[in-house]
């Protein structure tokens, strides 16, 4: 399993769906298996660019993952786990499986840009989108210190350029991770 983690607009989905591809494995992203549990209270949190609470968010991950393990598919993790709360859950359920995390970090201004340029309505406000960026900051932290206490690998790479030239960037350093 790898998990893809970095701020709203930073390429965690489109790398995350492309290695997935290349792994034949599921990519499973946190925000959209939650946008497609089409729960009203969800839409509504995720629009004001909050975090929908951890134990709906634990249970559809929990559920998508262990579909996934059933598949005999590898698991390409985007945006989960973002709370201490998940992190825990996490290690003390699959740590084992947990290849490395990467962090994908591009500068706020062509964050913006990048998510004004996608349209999707929790894009809208700019207010949304910082809240978005400071509570995803706040956590990252706090999640890959969890993490990398249960000796998970953490990689820090840098997310500006072309699609191909971040997926080679990746590459590097999971390549020998991967099981």
């Amino acid at each position: 399993m790898i998990i893809l983690m970095g701020l709203a607009g930073s390429g965690k989905s489109t790398q995350g769906r492309r290695l997935a591809l290349e792994l034949d494995g599921v990519w499973l992203s946190a925000g959209q298996v939650l946008r497609d549990a089409n729960i009203p209270e969800v839409s509504a949190i995720q629009e004001q660019g909050g975090l929908v609470p951890d134990s709906l968010t634990i249970k559809l991950m929990t559920q998508a993952i262990a579909e996934a393990i059933v598949a005999g598919k590898y698991i390409v993790l985007d945006g989960y786990p973002r709370t201490v709360e998940q992190s825990e859950w996490i290690v003390e359920n699959a740590a084992d499986r947990i290849d490395a995390v990467v962090v994908i970090e591009v500068p706020k201004t062509e964050l913006i840009e990048r998510l004004k340029k996608r349209g999707r309505a929790d894009d809208q406000s700019l207010e949304a989108i910082e809240e978005r960026f400071r509570i995803v900051e706040q956590n990252i932290y706090a999640v890959c210190q969890i993490l990398r206490s249960k000796g998970v690998k953490i990689y820090k790479i840098d997310g500006t350029g072309t699609e191909d030239e971040v997926a080679m960037k990746i590459r590097e350093v999971i390549q020998p991770k991967v099981r």
